[in-house]
């Protein structure tokens, strides 16, 4: 089988994908990997290349508009009117839209809104959002028209060459690796104390690899490295920024700056409800309203973003185009964040497998966030179950019993798997060797994982008691999480669901665990309210209620 092309004339994108846009997308069926070297790689690379060009420049437009919206709902109380305690919450249970990927827009729009001729700039379309990031140190005052037209015209790496010249050095985003040992029983059940000692200290949002990294970190106090030591053994691959960045510079200058590639026009961000000058006086519904109208475009434009993005990369169309690499693809001909358009693509991959999930999608029954967190767990027999489940559940419930889930089938194999920052993992492979010097031999990783761990659980178990206060027990039956839906702050306070004032008693069953932001603004100002008996005859009544919350 090859790609089938179909040629075909499209509009500029716009808010809404247009119905030609849509019709050359579908068209195209994604080869079996054995038959990747028979596609036609020259007309299949432009054309994929093209379509998917337009889809990024119009879902960025909307990502503007987006970001905007939330930068005006992240002032003062707004969300929490909604019944969100931070703006996290809200984008991923309401809009759809991961925590990160909302704080990083919401980010965006707040640099921008002191720079007004890079914000009207990115909001025409005229410098996407990637290329605005590169240059926001430097684009301030009299030198931002300057860094703008620079932006226009220079590539992203360039453009962040400049900016490290102009201004030094700046802290690099982290990077991220994957941890996979395999551990004898006793040594993991070892290792799930210590992380729940360290959820202890560190609070139980704290993430997984935060908390290995303080059992390491622990351990290595106590058992110093020699000097130089750290060179030796370790298990980190080198890494090849250097040539890789050579490569993008001469490719850059080689293609022209891809000037043979199909050129797209610029594509100005819908209006966002509260956005701009505006967002002192936008009622938090009418931002919402808006927002919701807006992630909805959004998923029309991701479904066809992913599908072309899976193309690309899967048959390696981007190397036709003249990349180094699918990151230097997705950052420089379609300005968006590498990590962004690969999940995408491998949602897309999934989705191919899974129909079931995609017309899930597609109907409305689970959101973008939800369906990513259920196809890394369905299959063909599982899929239609965990959608009923998925439909009937927040984001943040069904991430923790997945991940539950996950922890299970990970003891039950014998092995830990957990996707750490780059720093973290280097502390790990620190304290695998100093426990292998404290043992005078050469053990597992697994094994020194679980001497390090016993270290940890000797040295804070003692150090650290449990509070068996009330307020503490009720934190610990709801699981040291905020019960509201949607929630994922931790617990910090036990709320009288029949107040004190009104005759309510300390009973246990009139108490429920709530983070302070719940606390002290949703509940005691009104906008978040609970009724019943905990821990789970509760009734919540939500201004605006997370996708799949039961009331």
């Amino acid at each position: 089988m090859h790609l089938v092309i179909q040629s075909g004339s499209t509009s500029p994108a716009m808010p809404a994908p247009p119905e030609a846009l849509v019709r050359e997308t579908w068209v195209l069926e994604p080869p079996a990997p054995c038959e990747r070297p028979h596609v036609e790689r020259n007309d299949a690379g432009l054309l994929v290349d093209g379509l998917l060009a337009r889809v990024a420049r119009g879902r960025g437009a909307l990502d503007v508009a987006v970001g905007e919206g939330l930068e005006a709902l992240a002032s003062g109380d707004r969300a929490l009117q909604l019944g969100y305690s931070c703006i996290g919450d809200y984008a991923r249970e309401r809009l759809g839209i991961g925590e990160t990927t909302a704080r990083n827009m919401v980010n965006l729009a707040r640099e921008l809104r002191d720079r007004p001729l890079l914000r009207g700039a990115v909001r025409r379309g005229e410098v996407s959002a990637r290329k605005a990031q590169a240059v926001l140190p430097l684009a301030r005052g009299e030198d931002e028209a300057a860094w703008i037209e620079r932006a226009q015209r220079e590539t992203v790496r360039a453009l962040e060459a400049a900016v490290r010249l102009a201004r030094g050095p700046s802290e690099e985003e982290e990077e991220w690796d994957r941890i996979a040992v395999e551990m004898k029983p006793e040594d993991r059940a070892k290792l799930e104390e210590a992380m729940g000692l360290a959820g202890r200290l560190l609070g139980a949002a704290a993430p997984k690899w935060q908390r290995l990294e303080a059992i390491c970190q622990e351990f290595l106090g106590a058992h110093p490295e020699d000097e130089g030591e750290e060179d030796r053994g370790g298990v980190v691959s080198e890494r090849v920024d250097d040539w890789l960045e050579q490569a993008k510079e001469g490719l850059e200058r080689e293609m022209n700056r891809w000037d043979f590639l199909e050129a797209v026009a610029p594509v100005e961000a819908p209006v966002a409800e509260g956005g701009g000058t505006a967002a002192e006086s936008a009622d938090p519904r009418q931002i919402d309203a808006r927002l919701r109208e807006l992630a909805a475009m959004r998923d029309r434009w991701d479904a066809l973003l992913g599908h072309l993005a899976m193309l690309m990369k899967n048959v390696g169309l981007w190397r036709d185009a003249g990349f180094a690499s699918f990151n230097h693809y997705c950052v420089e001909r379609l300005g968006m964040a590498t990590r962004t358009v690969e999940q995408r693509a491998a949602l897309a991959r999934r989705l191919h497998a899974l129909p079931g999930l995609r017309e899930a999608m597609e109907a409305g029954r689970v959101s973008y966030e939800k369906a990513r967190i259920v196809a890394r767990v369905a299959d063909d027999a599982t899929v239609e179950a965990w959608i009923r489940r998925a439909e009937t559940s927040t984001c943040i419930e069904l991430r923790r019993e997945i991940d539950a889930s996950d922890d299970t089938q990970m003891c039950a194999r014998g092995e830990l798997t957990l996707r750490v920052p780059r720093q973290v993992r280097v502390v790990v492979d620190a304290a695998v060797r100093a426990a292998r010097k404290a043992e005078g031999r050469w053990i597992g990783a697994g094994e020194c994982l679980g001497r390090v761990a016993q270290h940890f659980i000797e040295t804070w178990t003692e150090a650290v008691p449990r509070r068996r206060t009330p307020q503490q027990r009720v934190i610990d039956r709801d699981g040291g999480f905020c019960r509201v839906p949607g929630c994922s702050r931790p617990a910090a306070h036990a709320h009288h669901i029949v107040y004190r004032s009104a005759g309510g008693e300390d009973d246990p069953s009139n108490l429920v665990a709530l983070c302070a932001a719940h606390h002290l603004h949703g509940v005691h100002l009104g906008w978040v309210r609970v009724r019943g008996r905990a821990p789970e005859r509760l009734a919540w009544l939500l201004p605006s209620p997370p996708l799949g919350f039961r009331a």
